[in-house]
């Protein structure tokens, strides 16, 4: 019985085989294709929220050293328009195509940056304080801030800095800066 059940199994392989010859069938059963798919799920479940961590990480990069372009634009501000001392707004640190350079539209900042919004993060420039030298106001400091535009998903982290050059963080995403940025 053991011997026939054997040579209808070995029979029933060479018809198969015969069959996928002749007709030149060949490939992936439904159940494979389903289990496949299974695994590329899977995963992809774990890959998703570690490419959303690594974004808001060079987001975070991205306004530290957009920070530093910021300082590096406002000490040459204030030495190519001494008059004028810092710039209170990042407009007058950028500038449009064909404009001429002046003290409004100095081309000293990238024009995406001078917009105030950069790879996920509002930069906005305030607290200047002027002071009147020879009858003509000056702003002699300046803060800025780096904050992101939605919290928790394009940025954990608030940045800011001023015109010490050093650039602190807010671990909340706001502006109360207190922690030097590493």
């Amino acid at each position: 019985m053991l011997d026939r059940l054997r040579r209808h199994t070995e029979r029933l392989k060479q018809l198969r085989q015969n069959h996928l010859r002749e007709n030149n069938e060949s490939g992936f059963t439904l159940m494979e294709l389903l289990i496949v798919m299974a695994v590329i799920l899977i995963i992809l479940a774990f890959a998703i929220p570690n490419l959303i961590g690594v974004k808001k990480h060079a987001n975070e990069v991205s306004a530290r050293n957009s920070l530093k372009a910021i300082n590096t634009a406002e000490i040459q501000y204030s030495s190519t328009y001494p008059a004028e001392g810092f710039a209170c707004n990042l407009a007058s640190l950028g500038g449009s195509i064909g404009d001429a350079q002046s003290a409004q539209s100095a081309h000293m900042l990238s024009p995406d940056l001078a917009t105030g919004q950069k790879d996920g993060y509002t930069f906005t420039i305030s607290n200047c304080a002027k002071v009147s030298v020879n009858g003509k106001d000056q702003f002699t400091t300046y803060s800025v801030t780096a904050v992101p535009q939605t919290p928790g998903k394009t940025g954990d982290k608030g940045f800011c800095t001023d015109e010490s050059g050093e650039v602190r963080m807010d671990p909340q995403g706001g502006t109360a800066c207190t922690t030097a940025a590493k």
